[in-house]
């Protein structure tokens, strides 16, 4: 399986890619998570919104962040239906009523990018408890995802099979860490050598030593991504839904506020090439529209980076793994979600 412009690459922008798939976002409802100024959400409601889609949800933890986005895309393209969403995905509660109040509005969507997420290193925990990366970056996303399951399937019902999807925005630092079963909160605790880093993984992101870990708890919660995307696409293909999992590059966006400067300095070094927002909205717009990725070839060929598909390492290729990941998440967020 190939994309359809396989000329698109890091350099490519997402106003590109959103005009090279204008009949697919024409008359689409699209959610869009982490919106806020200056930001991926931003960008790609900007490139989305250019190309008339029916109604664009922009959801945020701050309201008044993704109310300033929102102004400048009904400034730019007044006709595009738009409503704002307060969603703050280190709360449970939070989502459930943001859920609630899509499903209040539509009963069809058929695009969801989940594009919110966060970098830490330091501890802290959502709501219930959870190592706020893995809560906020899957946890958080898991929940709403599956609560917006019957809007999606709907949407799917409508549609060609599938051009309903759900894109989750990963990393490459998904090669950090596979998924600490044993020690998902990532407190330090010992686990088998198949949910250890890597032997590849520099030493600076591979501390098998007691406490936080913030960066094995980065990589965790984006292999958490990969997998879920991965776990999705196998179920939902009887759907008609399909689900990827895009690294969008290195870019200078508010995703690191949190990092010191040793922590900035780590991350200067992990990339020569630092894209736009722009160009790092490219690759999560060809997941989302590209007409040939109706269909998943095998269960891990869901990975994007540089708007084509990349090869996933091993840790994040199990379809095992990601249904095990799957019900984990169904008893942090205590419901069931038969797919």
């Amino acid at each position: 399986m190939a994309t359809s412009h396989p000329e698109f690459d890091k350099h490519t922008t997402g106003t590109e890619v959103a005009e090279a798939f204008s009949g697919q976002i024409q008359g689409k409802n699209v959610i869009i998570t982490g919106v806020g100024p200056n930001s991926l959400g931003e960008a790609l409601a900007l490139a989305i919104g250019s190309q008339q889609p029916a109604n664009l949800f922009l959801a945020s933890r701050t309201e008044a962040k993704v109310q300033q986005v929102a102004d400048e895309v009904r400034k730019l393209y007044p006709e595009v239906s738009i409503e704002s969403v307060a969603l703050d995905l280190a709360s449970q509660k939070s989502i459930h009523a943001a859920a609630a109040h899509i499903q209040g509005l539509t009963d069809r969507i058929d695009i969801l990018i989940n594009n919110a997420g966060v970098m830490l290193l330091k501890p802290e925990k959502t709501e219930e408890g959870i190592e706020m990366q893995f809560g906020t970056n899957h946890i958080g996303p898991f929940l709403f995802t599956n609560l917006l399951m019957p809007q999606l399937k709907n949407a799917a019902k409508l549609s060609e099979s599938g051009s309903t999807r759900i894109v989750n925005v990963t990393s490459a630092g998904y090669q950090i860490s596979p998924i600490r079963f044993h020690d998902y909160n990532t407190e330090g605790k010992e686990v088998p050598l198949d949910e250890r880093p890597p032997d590849r993984v520099p030493a600076m992101f591979n501390m098998e030593a007691p406490g936080y870990n913030g960066w094995i708890g980065y990589g965790q919660s984006k292999t958490a991504n990969i997998l879920f995307a991965m776990y999705l696409s196998h179920n939902l293909a009887k759907d008609g839904i399909v689900s990827y999992g895009v690294h969008p590059g290195s870019i200078e966006t508010g995703l690191s506020r949190s990092l010191d400067d040793n922590g900035n300095e780590v991350i200067s070094k992990t990339n020569d090439f630092w894209k736009t927002a722009d160009q790092g909205a490219a690759g999560m717009l060809v997941a989302a529209f590209d007409p040939n990725l109706k269909s998943v070839s095998e269960p891990s060929a869901v990975y994007l980076a540089d708007c084509q598909f990349d090869e996933l390492q091993p840790h994040a290729t199990s379809l095992d793994v990601a249904e095990r990941l799957f019900h984990l998440s169904e008893e942090l967020v205590g419901m069931e979600f038969p797919l």
